[in-house]
């Protein structure tokens, strides 16, 4: 019986010839990474290990990046900590504020993974490398500890789901309406445990960015990691931003998956996930009765890359943003927020009656700077939408596209460009 990608890249990280869905295996790390939220937890654990040092100094990174620039407090002793350790530890890869960045989107950007890679995290969304050909899952912070301190982490081997792809998506379509079509139709827990690989012609017609977002949310689906096939232009992308070493791995021909679903992208249409789970999707065309709102928030590590704000700017540019809403825009990174800058987005955007913030996760899961009260409603291109998740339990959350996003903070409820 063959193997996925994500079996292949087990296997050879566990030093086996093969793996079979549900062994249990030992694997070394290629990185590990952490948060100004998890690592202290993780700091704590690793201090009562039979070690005080770091398996490898060069593949941990820490990143402070959910309540920095700290909001309060707690926030500034949750940093200090993570920085002090970075230090003692002498961690090359550590990034605060002047370099730091939305942890998913900053690795990616530092050459820090590349295809074949094995990288934990202690953040949910750590399975966005799958995007690069990657094996990279979210751990717990005692998982996080224990793989600073050996570089070893142990896994169930997941089975696997794919998605066969075909076609190319219509103008103000992207990979989020992609990924958030595939959890209406699976559920949250459509994937659970399991590996989503994603192949077929239609991949070839996905940029890197919509990669990015898709890997990202498979968790959203319950996904024990997201996965790309390593193509020319992941090639590209890697050769432009690292020069580590990276393998290919490709599934057989004869593996076995627990279910196909075979998508055509040019069938896509704007998506929306009404609250309070990504499963609870409709098209914007299904909205019957306008859905008014009072913020939209365009960035996190789902949506905070250069082409999701250009494709903001294009809607925006020129308009005015609705009088009754608030609209915040987080670049994921500091070169990202650059190169916002240099191309005028900034200008456009402030024009509009949007506020610019620096990198951070922020308001994507409630930490600041957007914080909604009870009744507010916030379209956003973050990537959950629970109950309370972006402040009072009785406010709500909507996931959507930039373009969509884009789009409403002008119409003032929820649309899409065409409405315009």
């Amino acid at each position: 019986m063959g193997m996925t990608m994500t079996q292949k890249i087990l296997a050879a990280h566990a030093g086996t010839d093969t793996v079979k869905a549900g062994d249990l295996i030992m694997a070394d790390l290629d990185l590990v990474l952490g948060n100004d939220i998890t690592s202290p937890v993780a700091i704590n654990v690793f201090k009562n290990l039979n070690t005080n040092k770091v398996f490898d100094q060069n593949k941990v990174a820490l990143v402070p990046d959910h309540f920095a620039p700290n909001k309060d407090i707690k926030a500034a002793e949750q940093c200090k900590v993570v920085r002090e350790f970075a230090g003692s530890q002498k961690i090359s890869n550590y990034f605060e504020v002047g370099r730091m960045g939305v942890e998913h989107a900053l690795l990616p950007e530092q050459g820090l993974v590349t295809a074949g890679n094995l990288v934990i995290g202690a953040d949910s969304h750590t399975c966005t490398y799958g995007a690069l050909g990657a094996f990279s899952t979210g751990v717990g912070s005692t998982d996080m500890a224990v793989g600073m301190a050996t570089g070893k982490a142990w896994f169930k081997v997941p089975s696997a789901i794919k998605f066969n792809l075909t076609g190319k998506m219509k103008p103000y379509v992207s990979g989020k309406d992609l990924i958030l079509h595939i959890i209406g139709m699976i559920g949250v827990d459509g994937a659970l445990y399991k590996s989503m690989e994603f192949t077929g012609p239609g991949v070839a017609n996905l940029t890197m960015d919509d990669r990015f977002t898709i890997a990202n949310m498979a968790i959203e689906a319950g996904g024990k990691n997201g996965i790309f096939p390593v193509d020319e232009r992941t090639l590209d992308y890697i050769k432009e931003h690292s020069t580590k070493p990276y393998t290919v791995y490709e599934a057989d021909d004869d593996a076995e998956y627990d279910a196909a679903y075979d998508i055509d992208l040019s069938e896509l249409e704007p998506t929306v996930a009404f609250p309070h789970l990504p499963e609870n999707t409709k098209t914007v065309a299904e909205i019957k009765e306008p859905v008014y709102i009072d913020q939209v928030v365009i960035g996190s590590c789902t949506n905070g890359r250069f082409s999701d704000f250009e494709k903001a700017d294009r809607i925006i540019k020129g308009r005015k943003i609705s009088d009754h809403v608030r609209v915040i825009v987080i670049p994921a990174t500091q070169k990202i927020w650059e190169q916002c800058m240099e191309a005028g987005f900034f200008k456009d955007f402030v024009e509009a009656g949007c506020a610019i913030s620096t990198p951070t996760c922020g308001p994507c899961l409630g930490g600041y700077m957007g914080i909604l009260a009870k009744g507010e409603r916030c379209v956003s291109t973050t990537n959950r939408n629970f109950v309370g998740r972006m402040g009072h339990v009785d406010s709500e959350v909507y996931l959507a596209s930039p373009e969509t996003a884009a789009a409403s903070a002008i119409l003032g409820y929820i649309g899409t460009p065409d409405e315009l």
